[in-house]
């Protein structure tokens, strides 16, 4: 009986840093950007942890006004890009923080 009191007790440790953990990352997310690119790096798209878009450059050489499908389509890649990598960073540190157990969440 003892030692089914001290597992759940461990269990229940576990869980509250778990909980930090998770709450500490959630907090660098608000700080962490990541970028994603298309055309060689002439597109640009910044994205915030929280998949919050903060920016997108544009090399003024593909800005060409009889051609602005193949620039959405390069903002879209792009877009793209940074959201993959967001979620590939953010299900890494879930992973880290829960020893394999939550699963990846996003994506």
């Amino acid at each position: 009986m003892m030692k089914g009191m001290k597992d759940m007790a461990s269990m229940m440790r576990q869980a509250q840093q778990m909980k930090k953990d998770m709450a500490t990352m959630q907090a660098k997310l608000d700080e962490l950007t990541m970028d994603g690119t298309a055309a060689g790096g002439k597109v640009t798209v910044t994205m915030s942890g929280k998949m919050l878009v903060r920016g997108v450059k544009i090399d003024t050489a593909l800005v060409d006004a009889d051609d602005v499908e193949t620039l959405e389509d390069l903002i879209a890649a792009a877009t793209n890009d940074a959201l993959t990598k967001v979620q590939d960073y953010v299900n890494g540190e879930v992973q880290k923080i829960t020893g394999g157990l939550g699963g990846g969440l996003l994506g």
